[in-house]
């Protein structure tokens, strides 16, 4: 049924109920369409929007159901080709002609006849109805098309297909982190420098044979770590551009310096040259921006010459409509902070350490919380780019919840590859264990947006529901795989009988 929350239910309800048409309707053949009766508003939200309507469209009169959207693919976005209360619906209006196509199918098969509302209606009505749909275009979210009917689901069949997608998809993430590694391996061995030379893995590596030993290696296990943390912490907008600035200054070149006082600031440094976000203009209006771009360029002309690795432009970072807090800068200095734990303190030592040592085991959650958030401090805590200041000071470069989804995206699939590899299977079953029962302090938008839409009130919290839900809407929802999942069958499938 249309959601009156994004257009008025009672403008469009008016121009319905009282005809208010300056044209005659016309199908896309030129069929005149002729209302005889609209039909009741229907109260149900599981259904067409109005009821036992008849309406001749041509030489033939129909009763059945009218349903109003706003754009043409709401039949198919919001699931009505699915559901067998549709299979009544006789004509289709849209509001938009945004992608507007003259006919829709029933979940039976039928074809029905659709119009756009905007074509058949006086000028004091389609200015009303622009507006509402500018609105709502500004506004536009991804409504899960079971949603009107997830309550016929049992809310223990729905947790139990989120938690099957939630283990899936910490198995993915193993395949991904043991493919790398392999990568990693192999192109050593090939003296191959990334990011610079495209390579294509033939036969051969599909071929090879790995040992143990060959995984034996801290820093490729450090540079892993490295690399997932700076995507993670890139978010959609960025997280391309952070993968490959962590394959460009990487580990190895970053060692040179490992033994020096300075070495965040050298981290720092490194990164914001190569990423190309440092400007070639070193004055900003904002004299503490100027000292510090000036220490910046000084102290990359001193260390760069070990540097064999690409240059990115700052043109290909994203800042546009990010928040402040999101911003690349940002992220950087918080990823060169944690880079500098890592390295320094052997903190991956540590976690293999912690899940090995039954004492260490209590401490565990503090610890990886420990080791990602980052309290700001220096230059980025004023600032969110160079050329002025920010209005209030920056608290975190990295809080709770983003630490929270690293620990769950991040370090625990590479627990569970690390322990695998050496035959470690307590400590695998430990880390899994977490995973499937670790808390996260906060949930993103599309988990709300699934809890609310499945009512599953509070059950999102734990991670492995969490990630369940993040492949239900990315991998099925959005893809329109309704009959595919679990959830759907029941909603489309065996109600539609």
């Amino acid at each position: 049924m249309f959601a009156g929350n994004k257009i008025r239910e009672k403008l469009l309800y008016e121009i319905w109920l009282n005809k208010n048409f300056n044209a005659d309707i016309l199908t896309v053949t030129d069929e005149k369409i002729e209302i005889i009766d609209v039909g009741n508003n229907n109260k149900d939200l599981a259904g067409p929007d109005f009821l036992n309507a008849r309406i001749k469209i041509g030489s033939v009169t129909f009763k059945g159901d009218v349903e109003i959207d706003i754009r043409h693919r709401d039949w198919k976005a919001h699931g009505h080709y699915l559901h067998k209360n549709y299979n009544k619906v006789i004509l289709h209006i849209v509001l938009s002609k945004e992608n507007f196509q003259p006919y829709v199918y029933t979940q039976d098969g039928r074809k029905v006849n659709a119009i756009c509302l905007m074509d058949f209606i006086n000028d004091d009505y389609q200015s009303a109805l622009r507006k509402a749909i500018i609105s709502e275009r500004n506004n536009r979210g991804f409504a899960m098309p079971c949603k009107e009917y997830s309550n016929n689901v049992a809310l223990k069949s729905k947790l139990k297909f989120i938690s099957t997608l939630g283990i899936e998809r910490f198995k993915n993430k193993e395949k991904r982190i043991l493919d790398r590694l392999k990568k990693m391996i192999y192109l050593k061995e090939m003296n191959i420098r990334e990011p610079i030379i495209r390579y294509d893995f033939g036969e051969e590596f599909q071929n090879k044979k790995f040992s143990t030993d060959e995984f034996n290696d801290p820093l490729l296990w450090q540079q892993l770590i490295y690399e997932m943390i700076f995507e993670a912490l890139g978010y959609s907008k960025n997280k391309e551009m952070m993968y490959k600035l962590a394959k460009a200054v990487n580990i190895n070149f970053l060692n040179n310096f490992y033994a020096e006082e300075k070495f965040e600031e050298i981290i720092e440094c490194s990164l914001l040259n190569v990423s190309g976000i440092v400007s070639n203009n070193n004055t900003t209006p904002d004299e503490k921006a100027t000292e510090y771009l000036r220490k910046l360029v000084e102290k990359w002309s001193e260390i760069k010459t070990g540097y064999d690795g690409p240059y990115f432009h700052k043109e290909k970072w994203h800042f546009f409509k990010l928040r402040p807090q999101n911003f690349p800068t940002v992220r950087i200095a918080g990823g060169s902070r944690i880079l500098n734990r890592l390295l320094k303190y052997d903190l991956f030592g540590n976690m293999i350490a912690a899940f090995t040592n039954k004492e260490e085991k209590k401490k565990i959650i503090s610890m990886l919380r420990d080791l990602l958030i980052v309290k700001a401090s220096g230059f980025w805590k004023t600032h969110y780019v160079f050329e002025k200041n920010a209005k209030e000071e920056i608290k975190y470069f990295v809080g709770l919840s983003r630490a929270d989804e690293i620990i769950v995206n991040v370090l625990l699939p590479i627990l569970t590859v690390y322990f695998d590899i050496f035959n470690n299977k307590d400590a695998s079953t430990e880390v899994k264990s977490l995973y499937l029962n670790f808390i996260q302090k906060s949930a993103n938008n599309v988990v709300s947006q699934v809890v609310e839409s499945l009512h599953l009130n509070n059950s999102g919290i734990q991670s492995v529901y969490t990630q369940g839900m993040i492949e239900l809407f990315s991998n099925y929802c959005v893809k329109e795989r309704c009959l595919e999942c679990n959830i759907g069958k029941e909603i489309f499938v065996v109600n539609s009988d």
